[in-house]
């Protein structure tokens, strides 16, 4: 970014703005916490094309736009990638004798000498956009993705008399796994698979929720990629028979990541599965969570109870224990003890004694939570009720004065309660201690860039029509005004999805949302529990108080532009 004083003197030479009109807008820019190029820009004072383009005439120096310039990646990569990022500059031109450089400021004097003084060339300086910049950067990134390519087949020497350890300190190996980490985090995944098959190694990514083929390499490398990745989870490295579980760290300027490394036997070697964990992850928001107004209140409401039980539920990688952390930052205060048992800690959390579970000792979520019971707790997490042990503790806290949070694997919200009853706890438990259940699927996001809009056709129509009470959802998305009353079918209704683009490698989705329902334990749910009611009496007193089902609420995310339909239906339906 500009300094204010550039930025005065360059529009002030322009004869786009006054001295007064420049302070008048660096004095609100202020007052908006903007930055007061972002500000200029915002207010459609200038463009960023036209202010660059006057950074160029104050310095006396060429303006250049990189989008029509096709640079030879060795070019960019005469400048190392932190001094490209730090300093926002990009090299896209080079001969012999001299390396011409974009930049969007070029007093950085320091840093053009130790480019001249790295390269040996003579530095010609042009002046480019933020845009320009940015979108160059990214080359950096895609190298790593080029060098994965050329290491696609590669033989790696494989003699079996060769000491493990050794294989997997041979550079080629080295840079095989650090390239496919590497990409791993740079495209987002939450896990990295590495299957070894009859005649090749195949490596994917989940990426969103969805495994994705990322490469196969020759099977050659199967057992320098297998010693490698053992080595740095600290795992044993001859036993090959039996699973294995270790984890290790990578901690840099741009990332601080925990890996978990499971292995398991199959027929054609030992398979890796690699669980990447983000510890600077942000905690969201619940408004971030994707929860609509109504569940909004009820969480809210329910979460400043002293004691009870808030449950949340879904299938693995639901998003289920990211709800529970966004609730625990809410009530994080000073006056309150909050003492959790998981596994995995996902997120650390300042003031909360956090607490890893270890099977291999014989340390359970049960015997965790017996003993957090003792360390005079306000509120306790339980990373997941499993079994009828756990179960009874928990409940017996919420009833002795605690707020307990838990998570369980259940298809919905009101299944639930049949659940933690077939685990043994009586109904007349589980209805006064029991205060929310939130029921949850992660759906994908539309791409933001390659969005467009489209009506369902009559085979669609059909084929949603077999499972889903249209009817049903139409009235609920009527009543919620998310449609207009003469939407009396879906073919009427206005739908999106993603096309496909660079941004989102063609998939049409980027990131992704949770769908809810969230069941208050009210005294008319209180009164079926205790009546041992079924599930389907349960669920219609839960939408009489106006309970939405994730099936409605991803609907309506659907016709909000936020997700697709079909992504809807194959969350809900799994």
């Amino acid at each position: 970014m500009l300094r204010k004083k550039q930025i005065k003197a360059i529009l002030e030479k322009a004869k786009i703005l006054s001295s007064e009109e420049f302070e008048k807008l660096y004095a609100e820019a202020r007052d908006n916490n903007k930055s007061l190029e972002n500000y200029l820009i915002e207010k459609k004072i200038i463009t960023s094309s036209l202010l660059y383009e006057n950074v160029a005439k104050y310095y006396d120096l060429p303006f250049i736009n990189l989008d029509s310039q096709s640079i030879n990646k060795e070019i960019i990569f005469n400048i190392p990638e932190t001094i490209a990022n730090t300093y926002q500059l990009i090299a896209f031109e080079a001969n012999d004798k001299e390396i011409k450089i974009a930049t969007i400021n070029p007093e950085n004097l320091e840093i053009f000498e130790f480019i001249k003084k790295k390269t040996g060339l003579k530095i010609k300086k042009y002046i480019t956009t933020p845009e320009n910049i940015k979108e160059n950067l990214r080359q950096y990134n895609q190298n790593i993705s080029i060098t994965l390519k050329n290491l696609k087949g590669k033989k790696l020497k494989n003699d079996k008399t060769e000491n493990l350890e050794k294989i997997a300190e041979d550079r080629p190996v080295v840079k095989i796994v650090d390239s496919i980490i590497e990409y791993a985090i740079n495209q987002d995944a939450s896990d990295i698979h590495i299957e070894p098959e009859e005649k090749a190694v195949m490596v994917r990514y989940r990426i969103d929720g969805i495994l994705h083929d990322i490469m196969g390499l020759s099977k050659e490398a199967q057992d320098g990629i297998l010693a490698r990745i053992k080595i740095l989870a600290n795992l044993k490295v001859d036993e090959h028979r039996l699973p294995q579980d270790g984890r290790f760290k990578i901690s840099n300027e741009k990332y601080k990541i925990s890996f978990r490394v499971s292995t398991i036997p199959t027929i054609d070697g030992e398979k890796i599965v690699i669980r990447l964990l983000n510890e600077d992850a942000h905690i969201l928001s619940l408004e971030q969570l994707g929860l609509q107004q109504s569940s909004l209140e009820v969480i809210q409401k329910n979460m400043k109870k002293p004691n009870g039980m808030i449950l949340a539920t879904g299938p693995t990688g639901s998003g289920k224990t990211t709800t529970l952390y966004t609730i625990l930052n809410y009530l994080n205060k000073p006056e309150v003890n909050i003492s959790t048992v998981e596994d995995p800690i996902e997120y650390r959390m300042n003031r909360v004694n956090q607490t890893q579970i270890n099977h291999k000792i014989g340390f359970t979520f049960a015997l965790g939570l017996r003993a957090l019971l003792r360390q005079d707790p306000d509120i306790i997490m339980v990373g997941e009720i499993r079994d009828e042990e756990t179960a009874e503790i928990a409940v017996h806290s919420a009833m002795t004065g605690h707020l307990v949070l838990s998570t369980l694997h259940t298809n919905d919200a009101v299944t639930t309660l049949p659940r933690l009853s077939d685990m043994g706890i009586p109904p007349y438990l589980l209805a006064s201690t029991t205060n929310l259940i939130i029921a949850q699927r992660l759906v994908r996001k539309i791409c933001p860039h390659c969005i467009q809009s489209y009506n369902l056709d009559i085979e669609a129509i059909k084929e949603i029509e077999k499972n889903i009470n249209i009817d049903k959802i139409l009235k609920t998305l009527t009543e919620r005004k998310v449609i207009i009353k003469n939407s009396k079918d879906l073919k009427s209704l206005l739908f999106y999805k993603g096309k496909g683009c660079e941004k989102c490698n063609k998939t049409g989705y980027k990131g992704r949302i949770g769908i809810y329902e969230t069941l208050e334990i009210t005294p008319e749910i209180s009164a079926l529990i205790v009546k041992k009611a079924s599930s389907k009496e349960l669920m219609e007193q839960a939408e009489k108080q106006g309970m939405l089902t994730m099936m409605e609420d991803g609907f309506m995310k659907a016709k909000n532009g936020i997700t697709t339909l079909e992504e809807v239906i194959r969350v809900t339906k799994e």
